[in-house]
């Protein structure tokens, strides 16, 4: 078994606090609204919410995948940081245990930098590339961007 590792940095507009209740606290309900195509529902099957909950998120019918579960490993409000396992789902394939990732947002100026690790865990031998997660480093950044504008666009929202 390996372990790959990618980084990734982002910037953003919006400042940390709002950009966390969007992006983190409220998601579960936001991108489903904003973005149904990508995400259809996310429904919590054990837990409250915190670290050791278990999600169900199911895919709209734009994506290439049916679901995936996560379990929540950490959430951080005062910090702005939030992490999570993918453990099951379609998303995974044969050669994949589970993928981790680890958010943290980070005040620059009036806005942030979103700065996310990815923990990818194989089976076996194999070997994770960048360019094999590329296009799943972009769909999830397009989200953000998503978020992003619904925020400027509703700028009373998630205060």
């Amino acid at each position: 078994m390996g372990v790959y590792t990618f980084e990734n940095e982002y910037t953003s507009e919006i400042p940390p606090p709002r950009l966390f209740k969007a992006f983190v606290l409220d998601a579960d309900n936001l991108i489903p609204k904003i973005a149904p195509q990508a995400i259809k529902h996310v429904e919590i099957l054990e837990g409250n919410g915190g670290p050791g909950t278990i999600k169900k998120i199911t895919f709209g019918e734009g994506s290439q995948y049916g679901y995936v579960k996560h379990k929540i490993d950490s959430v951080d409000e005062a910090n702005y940081s939030y992490a999570y396992t993918l453990i099951e789902g379609d998303a995974l394939t044969d050669t994949i245990e589970k993928v981790s990732y680890e958010t943290k947002l980070v005040a620059s100026g009036s806005g942030s930098i979103i700065k996310s690790i990815s923990h990818y865990h194989t089976k076996g031998d194999v070997e994770i590339k960048e360019e094999h997660v590329k296009a799943g480093k972009e769909k999830a950044h397009g989200l953000f961007k998503l978020i992003e504008s619904h925020l400027k666009g509703h700028p009373d929202a998630y205060n």
